[in-house]
């Protein structure tokens, strides 16, 4: 469902570069005006989360530290105590503790989107292996 919202832009320099940055992407200016207030919200819901471009789109990380989805993922499961896992991902990720606990509290929000992630990087190490067994095959045949 669609739901219009006229925006008018008292400095004509932001619709310009909305515009370049549009063409850009491939993309229309409603959509990456869209996606910019959606990442600009969040960000201000959790500041110490930002966004970049990757092979995957783009995606939510720590500042200045790693993915999201990877914290998380090196956060659940696992043999650490619950009780701990926010300190023993602090030291594996070499963050600081409140970093980790903003990659949680993100989560929390934006749980299928980082699963998503989650499953899709996993999908994609499996396939790297498949990938790399046919061609140890192929070297052994």
């Amino acid at each position: 469902m669609s739901h219009p919202v006229s925006v008018r832009f008292r400095d004509p320099r932001v619709a310009d570069q909305l515009k370049t940055e549009a063409v850009a992407r491939s993309a229309s200016t409603s959509s990456l005006a869209e996606e910019l207030i959606d990442e600009g919200l969040r960000a201000r819901r959790h500041p110490l989360v930002s966004f970049r471009d990757g092979p995957a789109g783009r995606r939510a990380y720590v500042n200045s530290g790693p993915d999201v989805w990877e914290v998380i993922e090196g956060l659940v499961g696992g043999d650490v105590a619950s009780t701990d896992r926010i300190t023993r991902a602090a030291e594996v990720f070499g963050l600081r503790r409140e970093l980790v606990e903003a990659a949680l509290a993100y989560y929390a929000e934006f749980t299928d989107e980082i699963d998503g992630l989650i499953d899709a990087n996993r999908r994609a190490a499996e396939d790297a292996e498949a990938q790399w067994r046919r061609q140890q095959d192929l070297l052994a045949g």
